[in-house]
């Protein structure tokens, strides 16, 4: 059989399989930040002004703590007087390990940064981009007062017009970076509460990202309509439990194993640059401009620009590879997959 074959039977296995994910990594408490790496330099990704510390820097600043109530906090340097042309220090974090398709992640969040000119993001993407794919789970700029979702690809990937979800707020429906300036396939979450202020005074809430050979899914949940099934801590999950996720992206239009491969999470907070720094966005809801009437100064701008995470959950189907760790060889690791499912040695599939 050729490879390509064995990757249908593997979709095809994956497909018949049920929604059940148990635990394969928990993020959180005192140890939450030792699996994720620091990316320590300047913003030279997304144009924005922001110098990214590194973890030595990020935990003596106080950028990258974790708090009296055990959770995680990642915060923009609130103290600092800029003056031009430096750029304000922040955070930007990525795990360590990959994970395959066939995975879920649960992030429980109490607050996002929010205010003009920043840009906060949780998301995954592929050591290979974009050849290997982006999720955004939770994404907004300034004082909107909604946040989005989206995937950005290769070329061919688009949303289709018969996927299940619970959002009729579609923006784009073609995936490619390579048209739209990179905007990706994006929809707005409708709710007023995941993002800014109202998400605070809510307390927060949590978002589920589904990364399924049959698709990608993503729910969210206002702390008080958190499921049963995903309070406490819990072992496993069940995604028939939690209703229409509010963004879908079936692999009718969009073959996951072709336009993903396994994912990095990451969490940022940039400054400016090409999304809430763009001046028609930018307008939007806040006045001035960016840089000049917000990066610079006392930093009184960023009292509100932080993450406070309680925790970030893997979970993985039974049987199934769904970590691989850092420094593992790439290749080897998505047979690994392959050779899980169908009961055979990679081995035996690699020499094929």
């Amino acid at each position: 059989m050729s490879r390509f074959g064995l990757l249908c039977s593997v979709a095809l296995i994956a497909s018949a399989a049920n929604a059940q994910y148990q635990i394969v990594k928990d993020y959180s408490g005192e140890t939450f930040f030792d699996d994720w790496n620091f990316y320590g330099n300047f913003d030279n990704l997304t144009h924005g002004n922001t110098n990214y510390l590194d973890d030595i820097d990020a935990f003596h600043d106080k950028l990258a703590f974790t708090n009296d109530a055990g959770n995680a906090v990642m915060r923009v340097d609130n103290t600092t007087t800029v003056n031009a042309p430096q750029n304000r220090n922040s955070i930007r974090i990525s795990t360590k390990d990959q994970f395959t398709v066939g995975s879920l992640w649960i992030a429980d969040i109490v607050h996002v940064p929010f205010g003009c000119s920043v840009w906060p993001a949780f998301w995954s993407s592929a050591v290979e981009w974009p050849a290997g794919g982006e999720i955004d789970t939770f994404e907004a700029v300034n004082n909107e007062t909604m946040s989005t979702m989206a995937l950005h690809t290769a070329p061919g990937c688009v949303h289709s017009p018969n996927a299940v979800q619970s959002s009729t707020l579609i923006n784009q429906t073609d995936c490619s970076t390579e048209i739209n300036n990179n905007e990706g396939c994006t929809i707005t979450n409708p709710t007023t509460t995941s993002y800014g202020a109202a998400f605070a005074n809510n307390g927060g809430g949590v978002y589920v990202t589904e990364f399924a050979v049959g698709g990608i899914s993503i729910w969210f949940f206002n702390r008080s309509s958190i499921p049963s099934s995903l309070q406490g801590n819990a072992s496993s999950v069940d995604t028939s439990t939690l209703g229409i996720p509010v963004a879908n992206w079936p692999a009718s239009n969009c073959t996951v194993t072709e336009f993903f491969q396994p994912q990095q999470l990451v969490f940022d907070i940039a400054l400016c640059g090409d999304f809430a720094g763009n001046a028609q966005i930018f307008a939007e809801t806040c006045s001035g401009i960016c840089y000049d009437d917000y990066v610079l100064g006392d930093g009184s701008n960023y009292d509100n620009a932080f993450f406070e995470v309680q925790y970030v959950r893997v979970y993985g189907q039974p049987g199934e590879l769904t970590v691989i760790q850092s420094g593992a060889p790439r290749s080897r690791a998505l047979w690994s997959v392959v050779a899980v499912v169908l009961g055979v040695t990679v081995g035996t599939i690699m020499a094929l």
